[in-house]
């Protein structure tokens, strides 16, 4: 019953796309089974292949299937729980003897609160905020709750069964759990010294202190010993075998993986030969589970093999043992110290060579040169347990929010370090989201704090935080039945609430230190911690037979009593179910899928699209892989072509798509050359042509050399660029739309700027110097504007994408903004070819996150109607007006920024109070909501409050646009203060 109504529920809120974040990117990687970001995920990976398979060809359900499996993971993990919990119950409430070898029938008094337990505890965590937010969505961390919960479900079974002779099988199959966890997530790590305590309890006749330690030491070795030594070493191991024996002994390729193979293979005989030789059980059954971790661990075979095939997702192309050890190691992604290392003022004395690279080449395995440097630090730079460590000017000055009297220049004091990890990294990002799960939240903005009973009435706070969705209060029912079920085991089961709480301790509070988090997220991370809500579910089962012995002076009839308790202990299940089900109802949001495929048909056919982050890409990837949409439009990451291993994938053929027009070689693109071009300048150079430019670097020239010792880079003289335009060829493309023929220009010229050009910077100018203008090509309009590369006076907007054409706008430098609208073109995207489903539709809760893409429809909107506007054309002005307030209303999606930009057009086509309407609602809430952050810790709320300020300015803009002098005063009086901060 658990498991069933905790299936119907994930599967009737599931989300019917491809999310945003990693789920697209995890989506189309399990439907071509392809190679994600690092380190890969390839169990969650296979099993979502095989339930995209159920789709039987119509691709637009396959993601509703990838999703459904983590559904399937979470209801599994509450059918888990649900016996966990039970079992655990069931020790409280009948007496053993010793050894528990024997087992005596509950009474129906025990039965019931047993079971009422159950279905409490699992119940409560099935509709707990981050575990029902993980499942409904194509993301590890579901399958990873999974594996957790498998695996201290299955060491209760051995527990149960230890005085049988073939008892081990369970300690096995938990090895081969473990192993399959490790291509899931490797959170399931974090739940080994829980399962070693069980283990100890069960087999010491006198349990104590000494004996406690030895096993939470020898549990961490064990963790230590597959996170370090199975899942990279091994591999690692590998590829020291593979470059001795082919680089060395001449041996050819591969050569060296087989004789590590052969070698391990033949000591795992060994080790299970000695251990019949001896009789050892200890020795086997280590061996056994040694073997099937590696077993499990398996799974990981299909990243290498699939990587061979040069698949059009290939993250680190991590196709051989060498650079396959850089992908488990997540190298891309750098490091952050932990227990010992620099703090956030320490400066570099020193660089250090990071771990060699190869390439195969002429039978050997030849070195890739330079090597990365990595700064090192002198010790008295660094600290123990290092946690203001980062010297990102932006980090520091969010350090301050959380340590006022930290100083720049000055070495943190321990105090200092030790009160950023408290108030912070456990209390802000641990506590905050423990308790949103069990006592309440107060919004989707990030950052935003607990709701408690004592919090303000929704009523009296501002409407996106009172009536938003996710203002959820659970009264803290399920906090005070969890610390009630904690207080009764602790009494009556001290070992069993020690194990339970080391649960709860490592996949909570021992995350937080080894995340070792910087204190600006892109997103809230509460996901990560679902093991720790799990196991704190398992006190708020218990509470239910707490309840049932609270109640025994009032309730002298047993079976009364023990409904009572389930009553009372069913509030918190259903409080969470109640107050959850309208923010975790995804069934009718398609955002993620629509903006994607949005984005991709604002794009002419075979054009380049450059973009941003994981939201502006992943959805991309989705749409292209899955569904087959738009593939002859090549999509390019900006950040991934600071790499080596993306821009060669990038000259390859793609679909519909030809590889990208990069002239230079890869030798200029390689890791550690050209990373950097910083700014040298040369009075004798006024301005530098870009194909000149393109091909000096290529050719490495000691025009553009800068060498210092044995450090070396080429550089730019000056920022000034031009580029030659052959306008008869750019004509004869037909690519000029007729009311710009007179804007075409036959020499570009745009100032890159003094700070140094990234790799992926002269990436984009090789293309633009070797492309010409045979292919279109696109940013897309939420790339970062310092990537534009100051080019916005030769962009002409069409639909959510910037153009980058050979014309300049004579009005560009008035106007200022991003880009020549091209009003066909965006008039015939935004009303025709886009699609806005579920946009209208109030009863779908759009968090934060989803609220950014509608934003740049509404920005899109604005300026298309503002131009028929300007060129006379009022009636199609109001047309697209009024199709932007039609598909996007303030009950869907409230309105913001981008809005007032609409108020002139509304003024002139005689919609005066329907503008009126939109400038007085939007100075009210502007004004509540910044009001409300002033009395409460603002500080924290920067992104938000600056949000607020925006929409009062644009506010103030267009009133004074239309002349409405009374509400242009009200906003200006409300900005004034926060100008004046700023000295404005």
């Amino acid at each position: 019953m658990v498991f069933a109504i905790a299936t119907v529920v994930f599967l009737l809120t599931l989300e019917p796309t491809a999310p945003f974040w990693d789920c697209g990117e995890f989506t189309a990687c399990a439907y071509k089974l392809l190679v994600p970001h690092p380190p890969g995920a390839p169990t969650f990976l296979i099993l979502g292949r095989l339930m995209s398979l159920f789709s039987f060809g119509d691709t637009t359900k396959v993601p509703v299937l990838v999703n459904a499996l983590s559904a399937l993971s979470s209801s599994f993990t509450v059918l888990f729980l649900f016996w966990i919990i039970t079992r655990m119950g069931r020790k409280l409430l009948v007496a053993r003897n010793e050894f528990e070898t024997e087992t005596p029938e509950p009474t129906s008094f025990q039965t019931l609160l047993i079971l009422g337990a159950g279905v409490v505890g699992a119940l409560s965590f099935a509709f707990s905020d981050s575990f029902w937010f993980n499942a409904e969505e194509s993301e590890v961390y579901a399958m990873s709750s999974l594996c957790t919960a498998a695996v201290v479900w299955i060491m209760m079974k051995w527990e149960e069964h230890a005085s049988d002779p073939d008892s081990d099988k369970w300690l096995i199959l938990i090895a081969y759990v473990i192993g399959l966890s490790i291509g899931v997530h490797l959170l399931n790590l974090l739940a080994v010294p829980a399962l070693a305590f069980i283990y100890y309890y069960r087999r010491s006749k006198n349990p104590n202190m000494v004996g406690g330690i030895i096993t939470l030491v020898v549990s961490l070795i064990i963790v230590g010993s597959v996170l370090v030594g199975i899942i990279p070493g091994l591999p690692t191991l590998a590829g020291w075998f593979e470059v001795f024996f082919v680089n060395n002994l001449g041996l050819p390729f591969d050569s060296g993986l087989i004789i590590f193979l052969l070698l391990f293979v033949g000591l795992i005989w060994f080790g299970f030969r000695l251990s019949y030789q001896r009789r050892s059980q200890l020795l086997n059954t280590a061996m056994l589970c040694f073997t099937f971790i590696l077993i499990g661990y398996s799974t990981y075979l299909i990243v290498p093999i699939r990587s061979s095939f040069h698949p059009t997702i290939n993250e680190n192309d991590p196709e051989d043992v060498l650079s396959f050890v850089s992908y488990l190691k997540r190298e891309q992604y750098g490091s952050r110290p932990l227990l010992y290392g620099p703090q956030f003022n320490a400066q570099p004395d020193h660089y250090e060579e990071g771990a060699p690279r190869y390439k195969r080449e002429n039978g050997k395995y030849v070195e890739i040169l330079p090597r990365a440097q990595e700064p090192g630090y002198a010790d008295a730079d660094k600290m123990l347990l290092p946690r203001l460590y980062s010297y990102d000017p932006n980090h520091i000055q969010e350090y301050k929010k959380w340590v006022p009297d930290l100083q720049e220049g000055v070495k943190p004091t321990m105090g200092q370090n030790l009160g950023f990890l408290f108030r912070y990294q456990i209390g802000h990002m641990f506590w905050r989201y423990f308790f949103w799960n069990y006592v309440g939240r107060e919004s989707d903005i990030q950052q935003s704090g607990t709701l408690t009973p004592f919090s303000p009435a929704a009523s009296a706070l501002p409407d996106r935080i009172g009536k938003s969705f996710a203002h959820n209060n659970f009264y803290a029912i399920p906090l005070i039945l969890g610390l009630i079920g904690l207080f009764v085991q602790i009494r009556r089961r001290g070992h069993d609430a020690l194990i339970v709480g080391l649960l709860f301790l490592f996949t909570g509070i021992a995350i937080v230190v080894y995340l070792n988090q910087p204190p600006i997220e892109p997103r809230e991370r509460d996901y990560t911690f679902c093991g720790a809500t799990f196991a704190y579910a398992i006190w708020i089962g218990l509470g239910v037979i707490g309840l049932g012995q609270l109640l025994a002076a009032a309730l002298k009839a047993e079976n009364a009593r023990a409904s009572v308790a389930i009553l009372l202990g069913l509030i918190s299940p259903t409080i969470l179910l109640a107050q959850g089900w309208n923010d975790h109802n995804r069934s009718g949001r398609y955002n993620s899928v629509d903006s994607a495929k949005n984005l991709l048909n604002s794009c002419a056919p075979n054009a380049i699209l450059f973009t941003n982050g994981d939201n502006d890409t992943f959805p991309l990837w989705y749409a292209q892989e899955v569904e087959g949409f738009r593939t002859d439009v090549r999509v390019a990451v900006l950040s991934y072509l600071n790499t080596d291993w993306y821009i060669q994938q990038m000259k390859r053929r793609a679909y519909k798509s030809e590889g990208l027009p990069i002239a230079m070689s890869d030798a200029t693109y390689v890791q550690g050359n050209n990373d950097m071009l910083p700014f040298s300048p040369n009075p004798a150079v006024d301005s530098l042509d870009l194909k000149q430019f393109i091909s000096l670097v290529g050719q490495g020239s000691p025009l553009l050399k800068y060498t210092e010792g044995n450090y070396s880079t080429m550089t730019f003289p000056t920022p000034k660029f031009f580029l030659n335009v052959d306008t008869a060829a750019v004509k004869a493309l037909g690519i000029i739309p007729k009311d710009r023929q007179n804007q075409l220009v036959s020499h570009m010229e745009w100032s890159m700027g003094k700070r140094a050009i990234e790799k992926k910077n002269l990436v984009i100018l090789d293309m633009i110097a070797t492309n010409n203008w045979k292919r279109p090509i696109y940013f897309s309009s939420t790339v970062a504007p310092s990537d534009y590369m100051n080019l916005q006076p030769y962009f002409q907007l069409e639909g959510m994408a910037y153009r980058l054409l050979p014309l300049r706008d004579p009005n560009y430098d008035r106007r200022g903004d991003e880009g020549y609208v091209e009003k066909s073109i965006c008039y015939d995207e935004l009303m025709h070819k886009f699609s806005y489903r579920g946009l209208n539709n109030a009863n779908v809760f759009y968090d934060e996150n989803n609220l950014r893409f509608p934003a740049n429809y509404r920005d899109k909107f604005a300026r298309l109607a503002n131009a028929y506007a300007a060129s006379g054309d009022l009636a199609k002005a109001k047309e697209v007006a009024d199709k932007c307030l039609d598909v996007m209303p303030d009950a869907a999606v409230p309105f913001d920024f981008y809005t007032p930009q609409l108020v002139p057009v509304l003024y002139a086509v005689g919609e005066k109070d329907r503008a009126n309407a939109i400038l007085d609602k939007l100075t009210t809430r502007s004004i509540n909501t910044l009001s409300y952050y002033q009395t409460h810790d603002g500080a924290l709320f920067d992104d938000a409050q600056r949000a607020y300020l925006l929409t009062l300015q644009s506010v103030y803009q267009a009133a004074a646009q239309v002349k409405d002098e009374a509400r242009a005063k009200k906003a200006y009086e409300v900005l004034a203060p926060y100008l004046q901060q700023q000295g404005q």
